[in-house]
């Protein structure tokens, strides 16, 4: 599932400055005004430049949405050179790198949030990030890879789905992040539950390898998701984060709820694989040890004989048994005499 849509046509060149650019190679993946209770309608060039010039949509409870590709430096920094935004807004938009960050200046609240690629399988996504600055009336996100969460949304609408504001799209983009979190969850946990059965199950036939790499996997997985929630979890729950009042209810309950959520069930799994790991560690322990018991068992049960053919191999005069045709036959009977007494030894001592 790919957010890559046809690109608007004839996007204008920005004020300030925004380099011109060819149509088709502005990066706009697509541009629509928003209304609660209609479908979204797309933009043409002069409503685009109107929005980002920072004047109001034409009906009062309209919104307008610009989805950006930056992969090309020409299409960066056409953002970046958006008039209605500030500074440091306009640089967020157009950086690259996967860092998450929320911040708020007036009543603009700008940064850059986790989601997930478009890989076709659900348990081996890459994580990316999509960056956003969303005003009142205006939300204007870019991404470099696909991000199939604002493809939904967009579907969303198209369907007729009604989005009151663009603080409500971020929001559920973070809330479809976090159902995609779960998933994942999910299935790491079924690979935690293939391994404890074959724990569960414990035997000389027992493939460890394969349950260290269930277990393995889960870690690296589950530490690669923790590494990007747990900043997310921080930023909502920070003190000295203050939105605005029209983006309080969407941005902070919500969404604080869900990534929350979220981090715990991803806590609760690494506990699980860590507990597991250390009962792996137990079984090999207790493998090893049982091999060693062996191998000292049968060791102990061969030293008599070592010591009677160390003694019959020596080149001295008068060997016992050394006259005679059925001297070897004997000797062997010896040391078959001597383990059959070390055996019954171990016995005795309770050693076996």
């Amino acid at each position: 599932m790919s957010d890559m849509l046809s690109p608007v046509p004839n996007a204008p060149t920005q004020p300030g400055p925004a380099p011109s650019l060819p149509p088709g190679v502005d990066g706009l993946v697509w541009a629509i005004a928003c209304r609660p209770g209609h479908r979204p309608e797309k933009l043409d060039a002069e409503q685009i430049a109107r929005a980002l010039s920072g004047a109001p949509p034409d009906e009062p409870d309209a919104w307008v949405w610009l989805h950006y590709d930056i992969v090309h430096t020409a299409t960066r920094a056409l953002v970046q050179a958006i008039a209605c935004l500030p500074e440091e807004a306009r640089a967020a938009l157009g950086n690259i790198d996967r860092g998450t960050r929320l911040e708020v200046e007036g009543d603009i609240v700008y940064g850059a949030l986790p989601g997930f690629d478009d890989s076709m399988s659900e348990d081996d996504k890459n994580l990316s990030a999509w960056r956003f600055a969303v005003l009142p009336d205006l939300l204007i996100t870019t991404r470099r890879q696909p991000v199939p969460a604002l493809g939904l949304i967009y579907r969303y609408m198209q369907r007729g789905e009604p989005f009151a504001s663009p603080a409500e799209v971020v929001d559920r983009t973070l809330l479809e992040f976090a159902d995609t979190v779960r998933r994942n969850i999910a299935l790491l946990d079924d690979h935690l539950d293939r391994a404890e059965d074959l724990l569960l199950t414990l035997d000389q036939h027992t493939d460890f390898g394969r349950i260290s790499g269930l277990i393995g996997r889960v870690r690296r997985r589950s530490t690669e998701l923790r590494r990007v929630i747990s900043p997310v979890d921080r930023m909502f729950r920070s003190e000295d984060l203050e939105l605005p009042e029209w983006a309080e209810d969407d941005l902070r309950d919500r969404s604080q709820r869900q990534i929350h959520a979220a981090l715990d069930d991803l806590l609760a799994l690494q506990d699980r694989a860590r507990s597991l790991q250390d009962e792996l560690a137990s079984g090999q322990a207790e493998e090893t040890n049982r091999r060693l018991y062996t191998v000292s068992i049968v060791t102990t049960l061969m030293l008599p004989a070592t010591f009677v053919t160390g003694f019959f191999g020596m080149n001295t005069g008068g060997m016992f048994l050394a006259e005679g045709r059925a001297g070897t036959i004997e000797a062997g009977c010896i040391c078959f005499l001597f383990m059959v007494i070390t055996w019954l030894l171990l016995k005795l001592m309770k050693l076996l």
